[in-house]
């Protein structure tokens, strides 16, 4: 767990690190001039991963069923190291396009390090592990930007591909000689078509619920990102330094999510999962309604602080049910659907929050936030635990 704590660690501030000089590479090193042009073209490439991610997890799911799941992130991990190494090579957006994409079709480092953990680790300490890999992959997104940025001033732009690509290889390398899996293949006369293990999967209560409850995480917390930087801006930050405080206030419950991942995850081996899911979530929509109220800086630190807190318990809640009601045998199929919601949320969050801006303000993307959250809380709750009532009732 803990080595695969690092390598994800290193993955995530690899990725993360590409994404705020995105635009200046395409403006300055793709040859695109306009402002619209660089922004349209900016989202169209941040998306291609995700799309195509979406698309490819159940197949990557699938085969981690069928031939293990350290294969899988090896496979994605040397994969993705030559892909975007490749970026720092491209000449034009449209090679960044469609290597974006190609990432997206390889991608699965961490959700088979999830399934591996999952799968690997004592019934009653599912949920400080999967916790504690959701801090590294936490850790690894806060402290990429920083590094991104930094290096950008000093190696260039084109460079950070390669160094980022290195990142990925060195986290690989790392799995391939210190992980060891305990795996045994699915039997041959279980293993079914797409179709039939579709049906099976989503026949199973309440999984559905639990994929909604993962889009729904990612889309919550990434679509208020558009907005961030404009309602700092709002607030007037000491000295009018809306950059640094807009990166503040996003890292602010990245911090928090850190710190709270592992313990939640550790209670929720003493207490259940599904109740930590509930309680954070209902936690995480009540902590959205007083961000759109804050009338300072200070009040809207506090607040995301506080909103991370709740964070940290969601997606580790989610992975530890998840690996409790998925089928016999297809427990990486079941990921691989899980993960394609992630993703989908990961896309549509953002491109939501922007809309909603538009149409009812920066306020409103924080109240229409809470409100989905507080339904799909209470939704899943119910769902989740009749299922339990109707396991006990059996055995």
């Amino acid at each position: 767990m803990y080595i695969l704590w690092g390598a994800v660690f290193l993955l995530m501030a690899a990725m993360s690190s590409i994404m705020p000089f995105l635009p200046l590479y395409i403006h300055q090193d793709m040859g695109i001039q306009s402002e619209e042009q660089v922004a349209m073209w900016s989202g169209l490439i941040f998306g291609a991963n995700f799309l195509t991610a979406f698309l490819f997890s159940p197949l990557w799911g699938k085969l981690s069923d069928k031939y293990g799941r350290k294969i899988m992130i090896l496979r994605s991990g040397f994969g993705m190291s030559i892909v975007i190494s490749l970026m720092g090579l491209a000449t034009n957006v449209y090679h960044l396009l469609l290597l974006r994409l190609l990432n997206g079709m390889i991608a699965g480092f961490n959700p088979a390090a999830i399934t591996l953990v999952a799968t690997n680790t004592p019934k009653e300490r599912v949920g400080y592990a999967l916790g504690m890999l959701r801090s590294g992959a936490v850790a690894g997104s806060i402290i990429g930007p920083f590094l991104g940025g930094f290096l950008a001033d000093y190696i260039g732009f084109r460079h950070i591909f390669f160094y980022t690509g290195v990142l990925i290889l060195i986290a690989a390398i790392i799995v391939l000689f210190m992980v060891k899996e305990d795996f045994t293949p699915r039997e041959t006369e279980e293993s079914g078509n797409f179709v039939k293990d579709f049906k099976l999967i989503v026949g199973t209560q309440p999984l559905i619920q639990l994929f909604v409850v993962a889009f729904m995480i990612q889309f919550a917390t990434l679509n208020v990102n558009p907005v961030l930087p404009l309602f700092v801006q709002q607030l007037d930050p000491p000295g009018g330094r809306v950059s640094f405080f807009a990166g503040l206030v996003a890292a602010m419950a990245g911090f928090a999510e850190m710190m709270a991942a592992p313990r939640l995850g550790k209670l929720g081996d003493k207490i259940g999962p599904q109740k930590v899911l509930f309680y954070t979530m209902i936690g995480a929509a009540l902590l959205f309604l007083p961000q759109g109220f804050s009338t300072n800086i200070w009040q809207l630190l506090l607040w995301r602080f506080l909103l991370g807190l709740t964070v940290g318990g969601l997606l580790p809640s989610v992975n530890a049910l998840t690996h409790r009601f998925a089928p016999k045998g297809l427990e990486s199929t079941t990921f691989g659907y899980s993960n394609s919601a992630t993703f989908l949320g990961n896309m549509i969050g953002p491109i939501t929050g922007g809309f909603l801006a538009g149409h009812i303000g920066l306020n409103g993307v924080f109240f229409v936030t809470a409100i989905l959250l507080l339904l799909n809380g209470i939704w899943t709750h119910i769902a989740v635990n009749k299922r339990i009532k109707a396991l006990q009732t059996s055995n």
